[in-house]
């Protein structure tokens, strides 16, 4: 098969494509031959050398994908060859085939192709394990998501909507905040302009935020700090601006306020599993029903996986870029 292959991190002319062993699935595992793949902001990571796949995992980037099922190992029940489905990963999407743990899979939602289903997985995961899990995000409450025209962002502002929250979201031009506008957000902040944490204060009327969804870390700390509620909760999924902040101990005490850290890609089989199984039972409803649908600026072959990171470092985009991974993509 071929693969994106990373032999020294560097900048995007480092990925190469290149043929590479099939994998063959372990017991608990099904191979899919892909049709495409969604490009994440870890994936730049890895490509980097800041974040190696963990181990075990396929050494090529790609935290999800989407195709169908010709290979199952012993003791898959529930799946058969031949089913379209998509996947969360622990790497190894960008290429023809990936192996994955059965517990992993996901079907592909009523009115969703198979090649835009690519985009959901690891979105989907994210989202719904920190802002329901972590978060507790009830009817009513006000989320404030950072980076709300990414492929994270785009999700959050529709699921949080779906869950009958009040959605406000930080970004970096008129274009992506029009763009968050029209996906359900009812407060957008262009944080070059405005200071987040008062533009949610005055928003809440100085309440502040119930739940924040955060890629920043240190640079926002103590501004998050400042725009949670009483008895917020902030959750940090990325580090994007840095990973030591000052922690203003006394207003967090004082606000009974927490702050959770969260990674997914790391987790136990297990926890993978159950998150998987929460989205399909929560979510994929939503998505058959068109309310939450997958938000993709574009898609390039898999041959083109420089110019995907080059568009992702770029930070243009809205939502999704994804690979098309089948056989002459």
């Amino acid at each position: 098969m071929r693969a994106v292959v990373i032999d020294q991190p560097g900048g995007p002319e480092v990925l190469e494509v290149r043929e590479v062993p099939d994998p063959v699935p372990a017991a608990g595992e099904v191979v899919i031959t892909t049709v495409a793949a969604g490009i994440n902001r870890a994936d730049l990571s890895q490509r980097q050398g800041f974040y190696p796949p963990p181990a075990g995992a396929p050494p090529y980037p790609g935290l999800e994908c989407s195709g169908h099922i010709t290979a199952i190992g012993a003791g898959v029940t529930g799946w058969q060859l031949g089913d379209e489905t998509c996947a969360l990963l622990a790497g190894g999407g960008y290429a023809e085939k990936v192996a994955v743990p059965a517990g992993q899979l996901l079907p592909i939602p009523a009115g969703v192709s198979v090649q835009d289903a690519a985009a959901l997985p690891e979105v989907c995961c994210t989202v719904h394990s920190n802002i329901v899990g972590y978060g507790r995000l009830a009817p009513g409450e006000t989320l404030l998501i950072h980076g709300g025209a990414s492929g994270i962002g785009t999700m959050a502002i529709q699921i949080g909507r779906a869950l009958g929250a009040r959605v406000a979201c930080t970004a970096g031009s008129a274009r992506k905040l029009a763009r968050c506008r029209e996906l359900g957000a009812e407060l957008t902040i262009n944080y070059r302009e405005q200071d987040f944490a008062e533009a949610v204060l005055e928003f809440t009327g100085g309440q502040g935020a119930d739940v924040i969804l955060d890629i920043m870390a240190a640079a926002y700390l103590p501004r998050n700090v400042a725009a949670l509620a009483t008895g917020g909760r902030l959750i940090v999924i990325g580090m994007q601006g840095g990973m030591h902040g000052e922690l203003d101990l006394g207003q967090l005490m004082r606000k009974r306020a927490t702050v959770q850290g969260s990674t997914l890609r790391s987790r136990p089989l297990a926890d993978k599993a159950a998150i998987v199984a929460a989205v399909a039972d929560h979510l994929w409803p939503l998505v058959s029903a068109g309310q939450i649908k997958p938000v993709i600026q574009t898609v390039l072959p898999l041959a083109q996986a420089a110019e995907a990171h080059r568009l992702m470092d770029g930070s243009e985009h809205v939502g999704k870029i994804l690979l098309a991974t089948a056989a002459g993509g």
